[in-house]
């Protein structure tokens, strides 16, 4: 197998597709299919099912080989970051993930301060859930990510703490006390945002011996508050999550107060390349 297959095979994952492949490495269609059949044929399996409505698919063997190669892409990366460093020359491509609201809230300073003192790498940016963040480290889709605390599988560098408060409508009988315990809210309908919301919540009810009642469960933030504002329930959001409020839509802290912590993350700090190490201690100086 040659880099260039690999590098291809790896973008045929990405575009899910020989012809948006070709095209985002100016390759044919045809050029592509040789390329994967080579690597299938070299290896004795199939990588990939042709599927007439969801197109290419991995199969389970592609699904654990994509991330050894991978990893090798990042080696080879590793070396031309090496020579560069070598020669005096700043090359490289900075893959982060992040979640919305932490793209929002950190990204376009560190990308403003990495861009000022570092104008020859690249950055390139995936958005997405917590559950994708976490997912796109794991199979090494990208080098960094902003996730929430903790984690087992990562080496972490912390960003911040992140508060987590109630959102009511300010005619809510709880609305008149200064803080609300997780007892307060036993039986009350919440409205539980999913994105990485759902366990530490139910961790919080669980510690507290409280009933959680879920009333509803939705993905956009937004969604929650305006839910709220119709006074069909409360919900615990983290105060990154939103910078305005619907009107008559009120936050109370928790008590005891419950924050969140939110990290960059890698998979190995020992083994993250030039740029990637230069990325983190850049922002090391920033947030610290």
């Amino acid at each position: 197998m040659t880099i260039t297959q690999l590098q291809v095979f790896v973008k045929t994952v990405e575009m899910g597709s020989f012809t948006k492949a070709g095209q985002a490495l100016n390759m044919t269609q045809p050029a592509v299919s040789h390329a994967i059949l080579s690597i299938e044929s070299e290896l004795g399996v199939t990588l990939f099912i042709r599927d007439r409505r969801k197109g290419l698919i991995l199969t389970d063997v592609g699904k654990r080989i994509i991330v050894h190669i991978r990893e090798i892409l990042i080696g080879i990366e590793k070396i031309e970051q090496e020579v560069a460093v070598e020669k005096g020359l700043e090359v490289g491509t900075i893959r982060i993930g992040s979640f919305p609201s932490a793209s929002a809230h950190f990204l376009p300073k560190i990308i403003r301060v990495f861009r000022e003192k570092y104008p020859k790498l690249e950055l390139v940016l995936h958005e997405g859930t917590l559950e994708e963040v976490n997912e796109w480290l794991l199979t090494r889709v990208i080098d960094v990510g902003i996730i929430i605390l903790p984690s087992e599988e990562m080496d972490t560098l912390s960003l911040a703490k992140d508060k987590m408060v109630v959102v009511l409508r300010d005619d809510h009988p709880l609305y008149i006390k200064p803080s609300i315990s997780i007892k307060d809210l036993e039986n009350e309908p919440l409205i539980v945002f999913k994105g990485g919301y759902e366990s530490p919540i139910i961790d919080m009810f669980h510690q507290a011996k409280a009933r959680l009642r879920k009333e509803f469960t939705v993905s956009n933030v937004s969604t929650a508050l305006n839910m709220v504002q119709e006074g069909l329930g409360l919900t615990i959001l983290a105060e990154m999550s939103f910078s305005t409020l619907p009107p008559n839509v009120k936050v109370r802290d928790l008590n005891p107060q419950v924050w969140r912590g939110i990290a960059l993350a890698v998979p190995s700090l020992k083994e993250t390349s030039f740029a990637v190490q230069v990325f983190i201690q850049m922002v090391r100086e920033v947030f610290h």
